[in-house]
């Protein structure tokens, strides 16, 4: 058999009930657990002087959870430590889990120790643990049984992971809708798309003191002239976003996710009969994602252009050749930035 020695230690060994150094060792076994056979890591105690394997009260514990868990990995249930992990994520207790749950209120103490949880539960723990958004739904429907104080942390902890998956459902819902156009370089402006760029974009133009009333449609100008400034310099635009020839000018494509995205300093305000957009950042110098060199592109963008109006850098946009050339709401290439643009 094949032993892996882990330490070694003179105690009272209760195999042979002499004292001598007892080694801890881990072995390969197999088991049988539901009909099913299973390979898992066990640690044993060893007795050179009866060269026999043992186990203490703390192993036989242990063990028996090795073995539950790899029958766990071999039906695809979740290990106990990838239970205790869902609990560790939301930071909630066990008990306070099981009443999010309506399970029995020793249910996941079980599950993480010495019982294999069913399909059923498997599947609502599974769930719970991609879902934020469902476990926030279960915490509102037992907020009555619950701690103000924990339903508070609870509730906390899990907006901000349903925040950061709804980014990262943004993104991917973005990235989708530029796998269309994969492939065509005049459209990125030589580049692949960067949303983390993208972002900084905004935030730099909504930090600036130059920049007034930085609204959605001013916003998209000067995001398109910030991108055909620097492929017209440089060769290759700084957000790889695609744009469309709208009738106020040019607009990227996904615009109205993009400025949902984490960190877009973006107030919807209320004008009545519609809604209005408003970018403002103040207090920060951070942006991460860009360059001395994008910086100075967004810097000379903002000299030009940061003071005008929306009806003046409407109509500003709609002179430049790559504005007129492009069929509306097609796409504009990058291609006319090189014979052609106004700043």
């Amino acid at each position: 058999m094949d032993m892996k020695i882990i330490k070694s230690e003179k105690r009272l060994c209760t195999c042979c009930m002499e004292e001598h150094e007892v080694k801890t060792v881990l072995v390969n076994d197999q088991a049988a657990f539901k009909n099913v056979k299973v390979d898992y890591d066990a640690f044993y105690l060893y007795c050179d002087a009866a060269g026999e394997l043992y186990m203490d009260e703390q192993q036989i514990q242990e063990n028996d959870v090795r073995l539950k868990d790899a029958y766990r990995r071999a039906e695809g249930f979740l290990t106990s430590a990838e239970i205790s992990g869902i609990r560790t994520k939301y930071g909630i207790s066990q008990s306070d889990l099981c009443i999010l749950l309506g399970w029995g209120g020793k249910t996941i103490t079980r599950y993480e120790s010495h019982q294999v949880q069913d399909k059923a539960h498997d599947t609502i723990l599974k769930k719970i643990d991609l879902d934020p958004e469902w476990f926030l739904s279960l915490l509102h429907d037992a907020k009555d049984n619950l701690p103000a104080e924990s339903y508070q942390r609870y509730l906390d902890t899990a907006t901000a992971l349903y925040e950061k998956d709804w980014d990262s459902y943004l993104r991917k819902a973005i990235e989708a809708n530029y796998a269309k156009y994969q492939g065509n370089q005049l459209l990125h402006g030589n580049t692949g798309l960067s949303l983390d760029k993208a972002v900084d974009v905004i935030r730099y133009f909504a930090a600036s003191v130059k920049v007034t009333s930085l609204y959605k449609v001013k916003l998209m100008k000067l995001m398109w002239y910030a991108d055909a400034l620097s492929y017209k310099n440089r060769g290759f635009a700084i957000t790889g976003l695609i744009y469309q020839a709208l009738p106020m000018g040019a607009v990227p494509v996904g615009h109205n996710s993009i400025i949902d995205l984490k960190d877009v300093p973006c107030e919807e305000i209320d004008m009545g009969e519609t809604n209005a957009y408003h970018f403002s950042l103040k207090n920060t110098s951070e942006f991460p994602a860009l360059s001395d060199a994008d910086k100075s592109i967004l810097d000379i963008v903002i000299d030009k252009l940061g003071k005008m109006t929306k009806s003046e850098i409407i109509t500003f946009m709609h002179k430049e050749l790559a504005y007129t050339e492009t069929a509306p709401r097609d796409a504009i290439s990058f291609k006319y930035v090189e014979k052609s643009l106004q700043i």
